[in-house]
This record gives C-alpha cells, sequence and structure tokens, in this order.
C-alpha cells in the first residue's frame, strides 16, 4: 500500500493528468497534499476554497442557493471546474484533464453534528470532451475536525490516484478509498460512476462491494434499481422494512407488505409521498462458497424492482443492530415487519452473550420510540394449522415480556387473507423452481414467474415436471 505521500507524488510526476481542484468546508487537504509532495506545477492548474455560500452560489449554480452538501453541488462543481480547463487549456493536446470537488461537512464545535459530505472527479478518458465522473458520498466518524480534515484530505488523493491510474477498472478504485484510512475514521455509504468508458459499469455491484468489503453497513436502491445515498432515501421519511432471502420475491411478500402498509395507513404520520417499503437483504444471504453471488445478488433486486420494491443490502446479523442503523437518520417511523418463528429467535438468551443486559438490553434496543413490530401468523407443524401468536405461545418471564409489548402496542399482528401462501416453505419453493413445476405459477407474481421462466433463474429446470408435494 502506498502512502497518502507516494500517491501524491505519483500523481505529479507520473500522470500525463491536469487539472483543478475545488475545495468547499473541510479545508483545502487535498490541493495541501499534492503541493507538499513537489511537482505540483505538472499535475495543478487551479485550486479553489469557494467557502463563502454566495461565492459557491455563483460559480456553481448560477448565483442560486440550493443545498451545499449535496450530491447535485458536488456534480456542479466537477462540471464547472471541467469546463473552465476546456475553455481556458483545450491547446493543451498532449496532456488529459480532471477535475477534483469536494464539499463538506465538517464536526462544528458543539460536536453536535455529523460530519460527511460529497468528493467527485471528473476525468478524461477516450473523448476528451466527455469526461468519465465518479461521485461518492462519506461519513466522517472522528469526534475533531481537525482529524477529520487530516482524513478527507487522505481520501480525495486515494480518490484521484484511483481515477487517474485505475480508471479503466472502478473496482481498483474502490478498493483503495479507504487505503491509510480505515472504516472507523472513514465510512463510504455510496458510490456512482459514469461516462462513455464507463458504461459496461453495473453500478448496483459497485455499491454491493462498499458492503462485502466492509466500507459501509448498508446500502439502498430505488424501485427503479437506482443506488441511493441513504442519509437522502430516508430523509423525513417512514420505513417499511421487512428482511428476508426474496429468492425470489413470492405473494406471500407481497401480501404482507401490502398488509403492513394498509395497517400504517391508519398513523397520524403516513403520506404516500412519505412511506418507503424496503426489502432488505442480509449479505450472508448472498454468499456462495464463501463469496458473494453477484448475478444472484442483481437478480434478486430486479425482481424486487419488477414489483415495485426498494430494496436494502446489509452486513447485519441481528435486528437491534438493523434498527439502530436507521437510527441514525432524520427519519419519522419504522416498522419492522417479520414472522413469528423470527421473533421467537429475538427472544433467544442465549444470542446475546456480548450485551450485559441480555435479552432485555436486546428488547430496549430493538424497541425505539419510533419502532414497532408488524407480526404475521405462523404454521404449527404438527397439526398443519395456521395460527396468530397469543400469551399461551410463551413461557415464563417471556409471557410476560410478549403482555407488555402487545398491550403497548410495540407489536401488531397483520392479518391473513390467503392461508395456502403461508403453508408454503422457502425449500419447497426453491425445489418447485428448481423442478420448473407449473404450481409456482400461483405463488409468484406473474412477472416475477415470467422472468423466471423465460431467463431460467435460480436454477429454474422448464424441462422437469416433477411434483412436489406441499404440506
Amino acid at each position: 500500500m502506498l502512502s497518502t505521500k507516494e500517491k501524491s507524488v505519483h500523481i505529479n510526476i507520473e500522470s500525463n493528468y491536469y487539472g483543478s481542484i475545488a475545495e468547499i468546508g473541510g479545508g483545502q487537504e487535498t490541493a495541501r497534499h499534492l503541493f507538499q509532495a513537489g511537482g505540483a506545477s505538472n499535475t495543478v492548474a487551479k485550486t479553489i476554497s469557494a467557502y463563502d455560500k454566495s461565492f459557491s452560489d455563483h460559480f456553481y449554480n448560477n448565483g442560486q442557493p440550493s443545498r451545499y452538501v449535496a450530491e447535485d453541488r458536488v456534480k456542479k462543481m466537477v462540471e464547472y471546474e471541467y469546463m473552465e480547463l476546456l475553455k481556458i487549456l483545450d491547446e493543451k493536446i498532449n496532456q488529459k484533464f480532471f477535475a477534483f470537488a469536494n464539499t463538506v461537512e465538517t464536526l462544528n464545535y458543539t460536536k453536535t453534528n455529523q460530519g460527511s459530505g460529497w468528493l467527485g472527479i471528473a476525468l478524461e478518458g477516450t473523448d476528451r470532451y466527455n469526461p468519465n465522473k465518479i461521485f461518492i458520498h462519506v461519513k466522517l466518524h472522528e469526534r475533531d475536525t481537525l482529524l477529520q480534515q487530516y482524513s478527507l484530505g487522505d481520501l480525495g488523493i486515494n480518490l484521484i490516484y484511483g481515477a487517474l491510474f485505475q480508471w479503466e477498472d472502478p473496482r481498483k478504485i474502490l478498493l483503495q478509498l479507504l487505503d491509510n484510512l480505515d472504516a472507523e475514521r472513514v465510512e463510504v455509504d455510496y458510490i456512482y460512476v459514469e461516462g462513455p468508458d464507463l458504461t459496461w459499469v453495473d453500478n448496483r455491484i459497485l455499491n454491493l462491494m462498499l458492503v462485502s468489503n466492509n466500507m459501509t453497513p448498508a446500502i439502498m436502491f430505488d424501485p427503479q434499481g437506482n443506488v441511493q445515498q441513504p442519509g437522502d432515501m430516508l430523509y423525513k421519511k417512514n420505513v417499511l422494512l421487512m428482511r428476508g432471502y426474496f429468492r425470489p420475491v413470492n405473494n406471500l411478500v407481497i401480501e404482507f407488505l401490502e398488509n403492513s402498509l394498509e395497517v400504517f395507513k391508519r398513523d397520524e404520520d403516513y403520506k404516500p409521498d412519505n412511506t418507503i417499503a424496503f426489502c432488505e437483504i442480509s449479505l450472508n444471504n448472498l454468499m456462495h462458497d464463501r463469496k458473494v453471488d453477484e448475478s444472484d445478488f442483481l437478480h434478486r433486486v430486479d425482481l424486487l424492482n419488477m414489483v415495485g420494491q426498494s430494496v436494502m443490502v446489509s452486513n447485519f446479523s441481528r435486528y437491534f443492530e438493523l434498527v439502530n442503523y436507521f437510527g441514525q437518520f432524520k427519519m419519522i417511523k419504522l416498522r419492522v415487519i417479520m414472522g413469528m418463528p423470527t421473533f421467537d429467535l429475538i427472544l433467544d438468551e442465549s444470542l446475546y452473550p456480548d450485551l450485559r443486559g441480555g435479552l432485555l438490553e436486546s428488547v430496549g434496543k430493538l424497541f425505539h420510540n419510533n419502532v414497532k413490530l408488524y407480526l404475521f401468523p405462523y404454521i404449527d407443524t404438527k397439526s398443519g394449522r395456521v395460527i396468530s401468536p397469543d400469551t399461551d405461545h410463551f413461557e415464563g418471564s417471556k409471557k410476560l415480556l410478549w403482555q407488555y409489548l402487545n398491550e403497548t402496542k410495540k407489536i401488531l399482528m397483520l392479518e391473513l387473507k390467503s392461508e395456502d401462501l403461508i403453508k408454503q416453505t422457502t425449500e419447497q419453493l426453491r425445489d418447485l423452481i428448481r423442478n420448473g413445476d407449473p404450481r409456482l405459477k400461483s405463488l409468484l407474481p406473474e412477472k416475477v414467474y415470467s422472468h423466471i421462466q423465460e431467463n431460467k433463474l435460480f436454477d429454474y429446470n422448464c424441462n422437469n415436471s416433477q411434483q412436489t408435494d406441499l404440506i
């Protein structure tokens, strides 16, 4: 691993790029590294820090005020600075151009905010007038402004170095973003690349790599499959969250999501445009032979998007960790949808040896003020009957805990309209897919079934007409 100084020297001496660096909000740490490394005249055409908001608006937003630490602002900064290079220096045919920018909120004096920011770079590839672009969003976790500035400088150099020397493979750029840093200091929770030389890149895979490489705990996609920065997507929103395999999404999932939405519509904070339903997949459920199965991941996301669902992928193993993640955002309410077997597992005291308060602490962490659980019924494996849980389901102290959560309305029960759907297990669904069983059609949304059949997803075998017994 090269040090930040070594990377700065490489940028100045060994690259054929010449460009601008614009930094707002966190000092001019990226430019400082290049100047201190020596040879910056080979690389730096201009540095600027339009720190005053009016100057920033003048240069980057046609004089109009708008959000300053935002993706839109960093994109306009990169675009403006790159166009300035073309306007003034286009005759430099022996050098390629780049424009780097960041707009950042570092820790305030009273340390009451979360340091965060956007970084971006436009760089010439095969077409000088249509550059490739890379944008990332970061959170700065250090509790000292100066340390955040240092980290920001290292991160800026890493992005420039990766873009200039590894632009043909964004995966390599991503993997060296935290060189000389670590996830406890800096979290990268969003990456987006575009450009004429990068049309082959699937941004969903790049963002999945952020989770699989522990650069962030979670990523999000909207119903159109577009990558979204979590803080922006969740801002002032209600969230319905359902965790599962979704391999594939089936009619039972759709029913519970629809039923949950009907229940939540009774809430005073509900509005159609401020409520998002997420299907969340744990990273562990995407692993095959200890590696993330990227094609399987894309198939699941595509099918969920096909039925209008937003998607989240996280590395959280326990529900209270998942709930705690949402607690950092300026959102309204969180409703978690789960089955009774999952809730029983949550009440297993052996799962919390690391918590001094054991089960009680985990329940306290799970049920924040704005959190409720929506529970759906389960199957009694002995009788085959569909059962809605009640006090008799629990024993000992867990019965009292259930009574408290139920009476305080921290838990609400969902109704089941189609009992036949819940009788089908994940294993049976998997076998139906592998056998190409025609009964699969009644268990899946029509679009999902057709897509699986046409593309032979999840080991679908339409030539095998074996019948699988259902409960």
